[in-house]
């Protein structure tokens, strides 16, 4: 029997589902209720995989429910349009969409991804809302600098206590939900041997990279994105850029990489002979978040 390949476009109200191998179409409501109903229309017909897109909070019960039951492959919506684009298919709607997730899953052949626990789903949630709060502190705190009105400093320092004691409670949180669990506890103190990781960098690392462990370094670097991507065509040579991969995973990488570049006498001596050698400093910086990567210690 041929296994089945599925895409599933995510809106807010509606799952829009297209089954390649017979052109079966249906649409499900994006609630716990239509999630079961597009599990019993699947039936017990073997699935290849099931290609998605992101769409904020509205694909997190999807993936929760169908996560470890079914193999699902994510997908950028970058990627789906440009394969759209591709195909000539020029119009856009749901429907059409679930047709050209499908038929990328399958041209592509596409692997599955890493089941997603509900865990990892409410840590990165965490993390997430974490990071807007850090952003906020930083707008406040340059904003009492600039302003000259003492009404309106008091006012920057009051929201910016408040903003303070609220980052308190995901970092407890998430340094609660990580030493509960045994597998992430073990590589958090793995993580927190790295001279320069602390705790929060370490919590950030586990939740943007719950595979670590389980691929090698070349795959942890596309994933983290810290190798510069050539642009070249005929004689034209510009200069590589880092794209892709998990921002957020490389930007708990960067801290850890100026601190070592800074306090690590050894990788010091590395910095200096890299700027010493005519490259930038952003590309030196890059280097060292290679160096810094715990691909090295799993």
């Amino acid at each position: 029997m041929a296994e089945h390949t599925i895409g599933v476009d995510i809106s807010k109200s509606h799952l829009d589902v297209f089954r390649l191998e017979d052109g079966a179409a249906q649409r499900f409501d994006n609630s716990a209720a239509g999630c079961r109903a597009l599990i019993k229309w699947l039936g017990k017909a073997p699935v290849a995989r099931i290609v998605f897109e992101p769409t904020g909070p509205y694909h997190r019960g999807f993936e929760t429910v169908l996560s470890g039951r079914f193999p699902l492959v994510k997908v950028t919506p970058l990627q789906a349009r440009r394969c759209a684009e591709a195909s000539r298919m020029r119009a856009k709607t749901d429907a059409i969409d679930a047709h050209v997730l499908a038929r990328m899953g399958a041209a592509l052949a596409l692997e599955p991804d890493r089941s997603v626990s509900e865990n990892s789903c409410e840590l990165r949630d965490l993390q997430v809302a974490r990071t807007g709060l850090v952003k906020e502190r930083t707008r406040l705190r340059n904003r009492g600098q600039a302003q000259g009105n003492r009404v309106l400093k008091r006012q920057t320092r009051t929201r910016l206590a408040l903003v303070e004691r609220r980052i308190e409670d995901p970092d407890a949180e998430i340094a609660k939900r990580t030493a509960g669990n045994e597998a992430m506890a073990r590589k958090r103190e793995i993580l927190r041997s790295i001279p320069g990781l602390g705790q929060m960098a370490a919590a950030a690392i586990l939740t943007f990279l719950p595979d670590l462990g389980t691929m090698g370094r070349k795959q942890l670097g596309r994933l983290a994105s810290p190798a510069p991507h050539p642009r070249e065509t005929g004689q034209w040579k510009g200069k590589a850029v880092i794209s892709g991969g998990r921002k957020p995973l490389r930007d708990a990488l960067s801290m850890p990489a100026l601190v070592a570049m800074r306090f690590n006498p050894d990788l010091k001596v590395k910095y200096t002979a890299l700027r010493a050698a005519g490259k930038p400093t952003k590309v030196a910086i890059v280097a060292f978040v290679g160096k810094t990567a715990p691909s090295a210690v799993f």
